[in-house]
């Protein structure tokens, strides 16, 4: 027998005897090993219940052209500017687009906020179709009306141009200002300039002494 083959002889019978490194190597992994699957499982379970998790996915292009809806969102907010460059912004408690080709927003639990000359200005309505493209908002059912100057107004089915802010109703109004209260019919104004126009058996009640 070669000097080289005996030599691997005694490595092999050293490796096979009784507590030798091997069965060492063996004790070791008969414990680790269990360890280290028992935190690879807990890995896995817990994993998906961590907050800041990243979720990938594939989305067929298919799939999106029957979506019924484009966009809900809960508590949104539009921002815009009218024609004098005065900010104004709308908030809806909830928001749904049907489609991206059409502009119109349905709105719920809607909000509106403009600066006037004489201070802020508050719309309030429980309905309402936004048309994001000219700024425009049709009011389903009633309106109110505040403003920082103590001119208060209720109404329905309204028309609201923000660009313009101006403002018309299809349905009976009540209002009051500093000089006194009215009603009519239906109204058309004019937000920045406080200017009302009634029709429909128009009344105005002046409390005398309100304005001195």
């Amino acid at each position: 027998m070669s000097e080289a083959a005996v030599r691997e002889r005694a490595i092999k019978r050293g490796w096979a005897r009784p507590g030798a490194a091997h069965d060492r190597l063996i004790s070791i992994v008969k414990i680790a090993l269990p360890i280290l699957i028992g935190i690879v499982v807990a890995f896995l379970v817990f994993a998906p219940l961590e907050d800041k998790q990243e979720v990938s996915f594939l989305l067929k292009k298919e799939d999106v052209g029957r979506a019924e809806e484009r966009m809900r969102v809960q508590s949104a907010q539009y921002r815009g500017q009218d024609n004098r460059g005065r900010p104004f912004v709308l908030n809806a408690r909830q928001a749904l687009q049907q489609s991206s080709r059409v502009p119109i927003v349905e709105i719920a639990g809607m909000s509106a906020e403009l600066d006037l000359e004489n201070g802020p200005a508050r719309l309030e309505a429980g309905r309402a179709r936004y048309d994001t493209s000219q700024e425009r908002v049709q009011v389903i059912g009633p309106i109110r009306l505040s403003a920082a100057d103590g001119y208060r107004m209720v109404t329905h089915d309204v028309a609201v141009d923000l660009r313009g802010r101006r403002l018309a109703s299809q349905g009976s109004v009540q209002g009051q200002m500093p000089l006194g209260s009215f009603a009519g019919g239906r109204l058309e104004a004019d937000l920045g300039t406080r200017t009302v126009v009634l029709t429909g058996r128009p009344r105005l009640h002046i409390v005398q002494g309100a304005i001195r």
